[in-house]
């Protein structure tokens, strides 16, 4: 079975979009019925979740990342390694390793690229890529409205047992994402999104949880993806900030 991947990066956000699927189709409005409260504006619901995550200042202090951490894959009785490094702007390497098999996709701010068992080193083209350098923006959870053109506010739906507000975010060329936030916390609880990937169009929904504080922020420490064959989730268990990344392990490598 063939066992490539691509990295959509909502916080932190890993697709393993080349694994076996179903297509799952986006729900046309939240299924739940809405609380006695009234439902708060798009800006009101993005200041709250710049605020929750630790506030804008907290993050510009930040310039690089690097994030391990355990994934696991019941269905296919997989687990493994994730290394993730991150870079101010928009540089990123992922490093996925399941079952001694290395996976790696990157972007040094112009190139995008994957290198697996299966496709080998190729680099992304097309909508693929753009999608990559779309979530490429190490302040993406700052730049939400830099990065999408348009919002829509479309109600209140229940993820477990929180209510969460229902955000539909529009950008150019592309399916509008639904971000799910925290009526309480003001968190991020769930992106459901379409990416682009070399076999096509790719449905995911990731939800994420156990938020935890790191160098003045708020990162979620467990990420599971669970709209499409096969579910996984992703624990970190370390995030370091402000480490010395050379830009040149963000560069797609020499062919072999």
């Amino acid at each position: 079975m063939k066992k490539s991947f691509a990295v959509a990066g909502f916080i932190l956000v890993v697709s393993l979009s080349a694994f076996a699927q179903t297509p799952a189709k986006v729900p046309d409005k939240p299924a739940a019925a809405a609380p006695a409260f009234a439902t708060p504006g798009t800006d009101q619901i993005l200041n709250r979740y710049v605020e929750a995550i630790g506030g804008r200042d907290a993050w510009k202090k930040l310039t690089s990342r690097v994030s391990t951490g355990t994934i696991d894959i019941p269905t296919m009785q997989l687990s493994g390694t994730v290394e993730f490094h991150e870079k101010a702007p928009n540089r990123f390497l992922r490093v996925v390793v399941l079952n001694g098999a290395i996976y790696r996709q990157g972007f040094d701010g112009t190139v995008a690229w994957t290198d697996d068992p299966s496709d080998g080193l190729r680099t992304e083209l097309g909508a693929e890529a753009e999608d990559t350098r779309f979530d490429s923006d190490f302040y993406h959870p700052l730049d939400l409205r830099k990065l999408y053109l348009k919002f829509a506010v479309l109600g209140i739906e229940k993820i477990n047992e929180h209510d969460a507000y229902v955000l539909e975010a529009s950008r150019a060329g592309a399916d509008a994402d639904r971000i799910y936030f925290d009526a309480k916390t003001g968190l991020a609880l769930r992106l459901l999104s379409r990416r682009s990937t070399s076999e096509g169009i790719s449905t995911y929904q990731v939800d994420l949880e156990d938020y935890r504080d790191v160098d003045g922020i708020q990162l979620p420490f467990t990420v599971h993806q669970s709209i499409a064959e096969p579910s996984f989730t992703i624990k970190f268990t370390e995030v370091h900030h402000n480490v010395e990344l050379d830009d040149s392990q963000f560069s797609k490598p020499a062919a072999q």
